[in-house]
């Protein structure tokens, strides 16, 4: 086992990602919220010495984070929320911050581009 020279945080969808996911015309399975959070999406992070350094970086990413999340279920922009600010993105999620990471795999990590 190795320690990753990264952090990590992970973005989980509050109440208002759920609400807006369910009055997406398109949408045909009626989630909870407890679906959306039973799995959710890790990223890594440069690591910090204090976590408002990690909540820092967040922020710095929140327009590429909000649009990920929104993309994962529609690509079609239209039907996505008209306010994605900084203050909407923490208002419907919820980001833990954790500084340790530790890889339980031998060989070099792939790097795949998102699209």
């Amino acid at each position: 086992m190795y320690f990753v020279d990264r952090a990590v945080a992970v973005i989980k969808p509050k109440e208002p990602f759920l609400a807006w996911l369910n009055a997406v015309p398109e949408n045909d399975t009626e989630l909870t919220l407890d679906n959306l959070r039973a799995d959710c999406t890790v990223i890594l992070i440069p690591e910090f010495n204090e976590p408002e350094e990690g909540v820092a970086y967040i922020d710095d990413i929140y327009e590429q984070l909000f649009a990920m999340e929104l993309s994962t279920w529609y690509d079609d922009e239209s039907v996505w929320p008209t306010d994605r600010s900084l203050k909407a993105f923490w208002e419907w999620f919820d980001v833990e911050i954790h500084a340790t990471v530790i890889d339980s795999q031998e060989g070099e990590l792939e790097n795949i581009p998102l699209s």
